[in-house]
Order: structure tokens, then sequence, then C-alpha cells
């Protein structure tokens, strides 16, 4: 994918092919942001997939602390039905779910995709965070409880920084699904100015003449905010899993 994007359009159907570019080009690139609406999509992506990773692990790491520090009948009955959801494959639920987006009224919105990746990202999350959470003592909230920080407090300061590793595992989950998702944004979105990056680089597919070299460039493109997300939060991820054994 990286080579054909810096190869002209001569050279991509070469025989034999060859892996390193002869005459490496950028013009694949630049007709792919001035020809095309990729920076619109792009945007789209990158607001729907960062909603839905805030609103993701807001939820989750809300509920996971609840089925894990409060006592009430059926507490992990539910846990076992929350896991139990995340079974159903997304094309088994599209046509309820977009009757149900219609009747709200917030068919082709934003709204609509940040609701329908949340609905899938939110068990797994949810029982992953669960996990790490019964793994931190519950002696150290306690004795932030006892030293006079409130129930908030302890949380934020306490519990969250040693469930990181966890939290940025469910964000990794929730940004890649929400970025790569095709089937919520084809049937929910029927706006051009709001297509996200799978939709709108399909249609690239649709025309008399498909250009690889194009194509390809927007592949690279598109994998370069998924490597960066990884990379940016992996030293956090090390970090937690350090401040997790030390202090758990």
């Amino acid at each position: 994918m990286l080579s054909t994007s810096f190869k002209p359009s001569g050279e991509i159907f070469a025989t034999p092919p060859g892996l390193v570019p002869a005459r490496p080009t950028f013009d694949n690139f630049a007709r792919l942001l001035t020809e095309t609406r990729f920076l619109t999509f792009f945007e789209n992506s990158a607001l729907v997939s960062a909603a839905t990773v805030l609103l993701t692990l807001t939820v989750s790491a809300t509920g996971a602390y609840a089925l894990t520090r409060f006592q009430f009948r059926g507490r992990d009955s539910v846990a076992g039905l929350i896991l139990l959801t995340y079974m159903f494959a997304p094309i088994m639920i599209i046509i309820p779910f977009y009757i149900l987006v219609k009747q709200f009224g917030i068919v082709n919105t934003r709204l609509a995709l940040v609701l329908s990746y949340t609905t899938f990202c939110l068990p797994f999350c949810l029982w992953l965070l669960r996990s790490f959470f019964q793994s931190i003592p519950l002696e150290l909230e306690e004795a932030a409880l006892v030293d006079g920080a409130g129930r908030g407090r302890a949380v934020w300061y306490v519990m969250l920084p040693l469930a990181l590793p966890g939290l940025i595992a469910a964000a990794i989950f929730t940004f890649i699904l929400a970025w790569n998702d095709y089937l919520f944004a084809l049937v929910l979105i029927t706006s051009d100015d709001l297509k996200t990056l799978p939709v709108g680089v399909n249609d690239l597919f649709n025309a008399t003449i498909v250009d690889w070299g194009m194509i390809m460039a927007a592949g690279v493109v598109i994998t370069v905010p998924a490597v960066a997300f990884f990379m940016a939060v992996q030293r956090y991820l090390i970090q937690g899993w350090g401040a997790g054994g030390v202090k758990g």
C-alpha cells in the first residue's frame, strides 16, 4: 500500500512489479486532497471517533466502578448480561437501530454514529474496566476517604490512575472500531458532508476507472492516525502497568 501510493500510474501496473518506486511521486496524495472531499471525510471521522472514545470511557468507567464498589442485589447478573449484549453482531440489529434513530430524529447526524459506536463498544469496555477496578485493593480507596478525600477525589486520584492501562486499552479498542466502521456510517449517513473515511474512500471505487494510486494514498493517510494514537498512548500504558504493580 505504501509503495503503490508513491508510484505514478504507469508504474503501478508495470510487469514485473517493483516493491520500491522507481520514480517516487506525491501526485497521488496531492490529487487525493484536491480532487476529492477526503479532508471533509477525515474531519468527520476524527470528530466521531474522539466523541465516541470520550463518551464510552466516561460511561464504562462509571459503570465499572459501580459494579465493583457498590453492593446491590443481582450485581453479578447485571455484569453478565452486559457482556451478553456484546455477542450480538452489528448486522443483526442495524434495522431496529435505524428505526430507533429515525424516531428520535437524528438520522444523518454525527450523534447517531457516536451513539451507535458507543452501543457496541460499551459492553466490552465496561467488562474490561470492571476487571481492572476489581484488581485495585479497596484499602487504597478507603485510606483516601479516611484522609478526608471525597469519593470523587478518591476515584480521580486513586482509582483512575491505577486503572490507566485498562482505560487506555479501552480507548484504543473504541477508537479503532469507530475509525474503521463502514456499516453504520453507510446506513445512518446520507449526506456527503457527513460521510466518514470508510464510506468516502469506498466512493472512489465507483468511478469508471479505479485510481489505485489515489486509493492507496488514502489508505496510508487513514492508517497514520490509528498508528499515531497508539504510539502516543503507549508510554502511558507502560507507566500505568508500572504504577499498578508498585501501588497495588
